[in-house]
């Protein structure tokens, strides 16, 4: 298949391209940048520039694919507080890409969280988030509409990522924990810290996308979950023991001071199950979990400065 990547240079698109690539596909990634282009080619992909704001540019990009994976998320507007207007932007993106497929019976896969489904409970592919205004449920929002166009003649499926996909290399949600841990001279975790957060790594995670385009069924939702809950506290217990600092517990009241924009999510307890989406895909995880890899140190690497 001709698959068009939305975020194909990003933290999960550098591993969905090879991924597909290596499976026999071919590949059109948008690229916002020099860089981001120069990465395409290396990897082998084709590459449309232009951003996820670009919305002709998405919806051509999609009509001359057989397929499409959106992964683009403004993350550098999301993890400095802008968290609601990159999830409307991605709302405005994601309308354009479905319009593109209607009446077509491509499939079309978008990334979305499993964070807010089902508070203290274990999640399932079957469970919906409550609308509340939050900036969590407007990406639900969006991943409802994509699961309705299945009613329109595409075969969309969303794919609900764990709170952390991790691996060497993330600037994600344990990066900021590394770095707030640094910065703060404590490793800290909210209340008792026996809150959980789902896992994958980013290969298990691009491999799940590859199934995904390739079969999942219309109005599919999968979980990319290979660890259905890692207690917060025993993450911030790795941390402090790799950067040599005490773990302590902050309390609710004043994570937003230790946490700054991640005190929104920190607290969160979101375990998540994988039965279904196994089930469905065969879809078997099988790199390193969240724990052995934080311990394998790659996240500790002193932050590099430049004269």
């Amino acid at each position: 298949m001709r698959i068009f990547v939305t975020g194909a240079s990003g933290w999960i698109g550098s591993a969905v391209v090879p991924e597909l690539i290596d499976a026999g596909h071919q590949v059109v990634g948008l690229a916002r940048s020099d860089a981001s282009a120069a990465a395409l080619t290396a990897a082998g992909a084709e590459v449309v520039r232009g951003t996820v704001d670009d919305l002709d540019v998405l919806r051509d990009a999609a009509a001359a694919s057989d397929g499409v994976i959106h992964l683009a998320f403004k993350h550098d507007i999301a993890f400095s507080g802008g968290f609601q207007g990159a999830a409307e932007a991605d709302r405005r993106a994601v309308d354009a890409l479905g319009t593109a497929l209607v009446g077509t019976d491509r499939p079309f896969v978008i990334a979305s969280g499993v964070a807010g489904l089902a508070p203290g409970r274990v999640s399932t592919e079957q469970d919906t988030a409550t609308a509340n205004g939050s900036p969590i449920t407007i990406r639900a929002a969006t991943a409802q509409a994509v699961l309705d166009l299945a009613r329109q003649g595409v075969r969309s499926s969303v794919v609900r990522l764990s709170a952390t996909c991790h691996g060497d290399g993330d600037n994600g949600f344990m990066a900021t924990l590394v770095a707030t841990a640094r910065a703060k001279g404590v490793s800290g975790y909210v209340g008792d810290g026996a809150n959980r957060w789902p896992a994958v790594h980013r290969l298990d995670a691009a491999h799940l996308f590859r199934l995904a385009v390739e079969k999942a069924p219309a109005g599919s939702v999968l979980h990319g979950v290979a660890e259905e809950g890692v207690a917060l506290r025993d993450v911030a217990e790795v941390i402090g023991r790799h950067l040599d600092v005490p773990v302590t517990s902050v309390a609710p009241e004043n994570a937003a001071e230790h946490f700054a924009w991640l005190a929104a999510f920190v607290g969160i307890d979101a375990p998540a199950s994988n039965a279904l989406t196994r089930g469905l895909l065969a879809w078997e995880p099988t790199h390193p979990g969240l724990l052995e890899d934080l311990d394998k140190g790659h996240y500790f690497q002193a932050p590099t400065t430049t004269a």
